[in-house]
């Protein structure tokens, strides 16, 4: 990619930048809301160009990359469809799919090649200083093409996640968002209850806490009304997947008092986190 704009400078995007920055080759333009935002941004150094006119960012580049909350992307790109090239590719950092997909690829339909993307690459930090130029290395990142992607831009979108350092997967939107359900948004749901219920059993129990606890709810210092809303948008497979673990606790309950099916429990759950991916 020559050229690219990445529109909304918070962690994802302010990262992104930084990556691009470090691989060369590329103007990068940068896109924020608020006028404090393009100042704080120019004097970190990290774009080529930064302006709260969005219009005026995404003019001639070859890929834009849409890095707000899922609800505001709508808006967003309706503002921009008629000010790109209908060669230009356009993706997202979202983590809903489906209901984006649809979305967006009505609105850029003959006027931008869009193709959904989903780089699992977060953390609970926000804001554009938390945004690391290493934060894709390893990460997965899931695109999501459907029956009006073009296929040009898709291997295009995959080589640019690749070089920023990230393993590319391919799924369907609406699989996409039952995966999601299970490893991102049901985690964080359980890491929110966790917190509520030591709140609500014993409060003074956060004063014993150490790190196994930090760990298990570390997710659920992320930012609520983003979370609320990925919640909701990915409602009936986070519901799906909630229910699904609730069973199996209930299963769960019946072995505290039998020895040898509580170790097997125990140990399977062992023997499979182990076959995950460190992370850098």
């Amino acid at each position: 990619m020559n050229s690219l704009a990445i529109l909304g400078p918070g962690l994802l995007g302010g990262s992104l930048a930084l990556a691009a920055r470090r691989l060369g080759g590329s103007r990068v333009a940068l896109w924020a809301r608020r006028a404090e935002a393009v100042a704080e941004i120019e004097a970190m150094g990290i774009a080529d160009a930064v302006s709260t006119d969005v219009r005026a960012i995404v003019a001639g580049v070859d890929l834009v990359i849409l890095c707000v909350p899922v609800g505001a992307m709508p808006a967003l790109a309706r503002e921009i469809a008629d000010a790109i090239s209908p060669q230009t590719i356009v993706t997202d950092v979202g983590s809903v799919k489906a209901a984006v997909v649809a979305e967006l690829g009505e609105i850029f339909r003959g006027r931008g090649r869009f193709v959904g993307s989903h780089p699992m690459a977060g953390s609970e930090q926000t804001g554009i200083r938390a945004a690391r130029a290493e934060l894709f290395e390893d990460a997965a990142c899931i695109l999501t093409p459907d029956g009006a992607s073009d296929p040009a831009a898709v291997a295009e979108l995959r080589a640019f996640w690749q070089e920023v350092g990230c393993r590319v997967l391919e799924v369907a939107p609406a699989e996409h968002d039952e995966i999601v359900a299970l490893v991102s948004h049901l985690p964080h749901l359980v890491a929110a209850t966790l917190v509520q219920t030591v709140l609500a059993e014993n409060p003074r129990a956060f004063e014993f806490s150490g790190p196994g606890f930090r760990d298990t709810t570390r997710v659920a210092a992320g930012p609520p009304a983003m979370w609320a809303e990925i919640l909701r948008t990915n409602g009936p497979a986070v519901r799906r997947s909630a229910e699904a673990m609730i069973e199996k606790l209930r299963g769960i309950l019946t072995l505290l008092d039998r020895e040898p099916p509580m170790t097997d429990f125990l140990t399977e759950a062992k023997t499979q986190r182990d076959r995950l991916r460190p992370l850098k």
